[in-house]
C-alpha cells in the first residue's frame, strides 16, 4: 500500500498548491480575474427564484413531473435564475432529441429483505428487491418512469450521474415537489449519454435503506469488446438490524439535528426538524445499539474511515457468508460495472488472482489502465475488464478504515469457495485512482481557460457534526451563479479531518488536479484527468475540477456521505437567466 506522503504529493496538498492562506480565506475572496474572468468565493449568494411546492396530490392521486411544473419549487420564469421548468431547460431538452419510448413502473414500499445466511431485515425497497432491479436503456431513449410511493413518508428519485433535464433531477423543494405517500410521480426525459449510473432517493437518509438500483445506459456503438457483463453494487447496511434505522443513526451522530438537507423534506422516514430528535414511522423513540464508529482510520484515505459502524457490508444485497456468485468460463473477458451505493463507506475492491483493466469511471471512458485494486467513494462507479482464470475467485470489497469486507464470487470451474473473511493479496497491490487516469480522447474537455472560478471550503467536525460548505448549512434558496456557455472551475479546500466524496448534479467534470493550478500542462500533456461526477477530497488537501455549463437549471453540489449532506454539506449552483 502506498504511503500518505505519496498520495499527498500526487493530489497536491494545499500548502504546496494554493497555500494555507488561501485555504483559510478562500470563502471570502470575491472579485474579477484577469481578462474579465470571474473568481468568486463560496459566500457569493444570488437572489432566490425558488418558490414553495404544494407537494403531491391527495391519497390515490397522481402528480406528474410535467403537469407539476407550473408550481415547481424553482418557480416560473421570473427572477434572476433559470427555473427548473423554464424555457431554457425545455430548449436544452429539445436539442437532445427524442428517441424510442421506454415505459417503466416502479414501486417504493416497505419490504422484508433476505441478506443471506439466515439474516432478514425490515426495510424499504424498490419492487421488494435489494438492490432494485437493474434498469437498462439505450442512449437516446425517452425514459418514462412512474414511481408509485407506497412508503409512509415523502420520497423522490435522483438519477445519479445522468445529466438529465433539470426538472427531472429529483431534488424535493428545488427541482420538484416531494412525492407524498400513496401518490405517484412521472419522470420523463431523453437519456443523454451512455455509461454506468444508478438511482436513489434525494430525501433524508432514505438512500441508506434499500432504495437504490443500478441504471445501465447502453451505447449501440460500444467499442469495448467483452463476453459477459457483471453488475456489482456495493453497500453498507444498518437498516432493520437490532432495531436500528438510518434515522436513528443520524439522530445519534447529530444529537437530533438531522434534516437540514436533501430538499428540506421533513417527516417520518425522511428528516426530523432541525434541533429535534427524529421520530420513526410509528412515532416511538428511535432505538437500537450505538452505531458510532469510534476507532476507524484509513491510511489510504489519510482519514477517519467513516462515521458509522455498520453491522453488514453487502455485494448485490448479500452478506459475505452467503455471497452471490457470477459464473463464467476460463478465458472469457468479463466487464464489471461496479457501483458504490453505500451511505458512509469507501470500498477498496480487488478480484483475487486477477488484474483489472480500468475502462471507465463514472460512466465515461478512460485510456485503459491496469490495476490490482480500486478505491470507490460513495456514489463513484468504475468499469473494468478482466480475463477470467480457472477456478473460484473472491471479489472482495474492503470497507476502508472499518476492518470489514463484502464478498462475491467469480466461478469458472471446480474448486472450493474461499472463506467469507478472505482478503486477496491484490487489495495491497497497485491501486490506480481517478486522478491518475487519463480521459479517452472522445470525452476529453477542450483546452480552455475557465471563465468563472468558484471556491468552496469544506468545513465541520465529527464532534459538533456540523458538516457544511464554508460553515453555512444548506439553504435551498442559496445560489452560486454560473452562466450558460461558461467553462466553470470549482475548487474544493478540505479544512476538515475527514475525507468527502463531492458530487455535482447535472454535469460531468474534468479533474484538473490540486486547486489553484493555473496552467493547462500536465505530466502527459493533457488538460484534465478523467471525466467524473463524484470525486474524493482528502483531509488537508484540495481539488480543482472544471465543467462546461451546458445544462441550465438549479443543480445540487454536495458531499455524498448521506449523513454529512443531511446535516448541511450541500449547496446549489444556479444558472443566471
Amino acid at each position: 500500500m502506498r504511503t500518505p506522503p505519496t498520495r499527498r504529493a500526487v493530489l497536491g496538498a494545499v500548502v504546496a498548491t494554493a497555500g494555507s492562506a488561501v485555504l483559510a480565506g478562500c470563502s471570502d475572496e470575491s472579485g474579477t480575474g484577469r481578462g474579465g474572468r470571474t473568481t468568486e468565493g463560496a459566500s457569493a449568494t444570488g437572489t432566490s427564484a425558488a418558490g414553495t411546492s404544494t407537494g403531491g396530490t391527495s391519497a390515490g392521486g397522481t402528480s406528474h413531473g410535467s403537469a407539476n411544473r407550473g408550481g415547481s419549487p424553482g418557480g416560473r420564469s421570473k427572477g434572476e435564475y433559470v427555473s427548473p421548468d423554464g424555457p431554457e431547460v425545455a430548449a436544452a431538452e429539445a436539442r437532445r432529441g427524442s428517441g424510442p419510448l421506454r415505459k417503466v413502473s416502479l414501486v417504493a414500499a416497505p419490504a422484508r429483505l433476505e441478506l443471506g445466511a439466515g439474516i432478514t431485515v425490515d426495510s424499504w425497497a424498490y419492487d421488494g428487491r435489494l438492490p432494485g432491479k437493474e434498469l437498462r436503456v439505450t442512449v437516446g431513449d425517452t425514459l418514462a418512469l412512474t414511481l408509485a410511493n407506497n412508503l409512509p413518508a415523502e420520497t423522490s428519485l435522483h438519477w445519479h450521474g445522468l445529466n438529465v433535464r433539470n426538472d427531472m433531477d429529483g431534488v424535493p423543494e428545488l427541482t420538484q415537489a416531494p412525492i407524498g405517500p400513496k401518490t405517484e410521480y412521472s419522470y420523463r426525459f431523453t437519456v443523454p449519454h451512455p455509461g454506468t449510473f444508478w438511482f436513489h432517493p434525494h430525501t433524508g437518509v432514505q438512500q441508506d435503506r434499500g432504495l437504490y438500483a443500478p441504471l445501465i445506459v447502453d451505447d449501440p456503438k460500444e467499442p469495448l469488446k467483452y463476453d459477459k457483463e457483471w453488475v456489482v453494487v456495493l453497500d453498507d447496511w444498518v437498516d432493520g438490524v437490532d432495531g436500528s434505522t438510518p434515522d436513528s443513526v443520524l439522530n445519534e451522530l447529530s444529537g437530533g439535528r438531522g434534516g437540514m438537507g436533501h430538499g428540506m423534506s421533513h417527516g417520518a422516514g425522511g428528516h426530523g426538524a432541525p434541533g429535534k430528535p427524529a421520530k420513526p414511522n410509528d412515532g416511538k423513540p428511535l432505538s437500537g445499539p450505538s452505531r458510532l464508529e469510534k476507532d476507524s482510520y484509513s491510511r489510504l484515505l489519510d482519514s477517519h474511515g467513516g462515521d458509522v459502524a455498520y453491522p453488514y457490508y453487502l455485494i448485490n444485497g448479500r452478506v459475505p457468508k452467503a455471497p452471490t456468485t457470477f459464473n463464467a468460463k476460463p478465458g472469457e473477458r468479463i466487464r464489471l460495472r461496479i457501483v458504490n451505493a453505500g451511505g458512509d463507506t469507501a470500498f477498496r475492491v480487488a478480484l483475487g488472482g486477477h488484474k483489472m483493466t480500468i475502462t471507465h469511471t463514472d460512466g465515461y471512458p478512460v485510456q485503459h489502465t491496469t490495476t490490482d485494486a480500486l478505491l470507490l467513494g460513495m456514489g463513484e462507479r468504475y468499469d473494468v475488464v478482466v480475463t477470467a482464470g480457472d477456478g473460484v475467485f473472491p471479489l472482495t470489497a474492503l470497507a476502508e478504515g472499518k476492518n470489514a469486507t463484502a464478498l462475491a464470487l467469480l466461478r469458472t470451474g471446480k474448486g472450493t469457495a474461499p472463506a467469507a473473511t478472505v482478503r486477496p493479496k491484490e487489495l495491497d497491490g497497485r491501486l490506480v485512482e481517478a486522478h491518475e487516469l487519463m480521459p479517452d480522447p472522445s470525452v476529453e474537455l477542450s483546452r480552455r481557460e475557465p471563465d468563472r472560478t468558484r471556491r468552496f471550503k469544506l468545513t465541520g467536525n465529527m464532534r459538533a457534526y456540523n458538516w457544511a460548505f464554508d460553515h453555512d448549512a444548506y439553504n435551498p434558496h442559496q445560489r452560486h451563479p454560473v452562466r450558460a456557455g461558461e467553462r466553470v472551475r470549482l475548487e474544493f479546500y478540505n479544512a476538515t479531518e475527514m475525507w468527502h466524496p463531492i458530487h455535482l448534479h447535472g454535469h460531468s467534470f474534468g479533474v484538473v488536479g490540486p486547486a489553484g493550478r493555473r496552467h493547462w500542462a500536465t505530466e502527459r500533456g493533457r488538460a484534465h484527468w478523467a471525466r467524473k461526477d463524484t470525486a474524493i477530497v482528502r483531509p488537508n488537501s484540495s481539488l480543482g475540477v472544471e465543467f462546461e455549463a451546458n445544462n441550465p437549471g438549479l443543480w445540487m453540489l454536495h458531499c455524498h456521505n448521506i449523513y454529512h449532506s443531511d446535516v448541511g454539506m450541500m449547496t446549489v449552483l444556479g444558472y443566471r437567466r
